[in-house]
């Protein structure tokens, strides 16, 4: 099993939380890690700067795969491939980047900003990111 965030750029999150809400999510074949994606590997939903929040976490059903006719009507886009999702849980209240930072050693590179859409993460982060995202879910006083 594989931890990885995928990265949302453009500020909006309506379109990535109607894909994830029809468990799915695009992978451009580029994109770094697409070969290694794999059922059963744990994903974060990331929006990207200006938000740097967690929208959310995902378990994939799939490695990438060319998307069937069905899965296109439901993605309108350009990209032609992608994974299945097993589940999908939102996160209401999303949960803050610099919260998960502050808790995380960062010494080996960990960030806020992605180039990638795609990007490769610890257990120990994905972990951390749970475990903030349990706390505001649930506060205590």
């Amino acid at each position: 099993m594989a931890y990885y965030i995928f990265n949302v750029r453009g500020g909006d999150a309506s379109p990535a939380t109607h894909l994830l809400r029809n468990k799915m999510w695009p992978v451009r074949a580029q994109e770094p890690h697409c070969d290694a994606l794999a059922a059963g590997d744990l994903a974060l939903v990331y929006m990207a700067a200006p938000e740097r929040m967690f929208i959310g976490r995902a378990e994939l059903a799939s490695p990438v795969h060319d998307w069937t006719a069905a899965d296109a009507e439901v993605y309108l886009s350009n990209a032609p491939c992608g994974v299945s999702l097993a589940q999908f849980e939102e996160w209401n209240p999303p949960v803050p980047m610099r919260t998960v930072l502050s808790q995380i050693d960062q010494s080996a590179g960990a960030r806020a900003d992605f180039e990638d859409g795609v990007v490769r993460i610890t257990k120990e982060e994905y972990l951390t990111a749970l475990s903030v995202a349990a706390d505001r879910a649930n506060p205590t006083g």
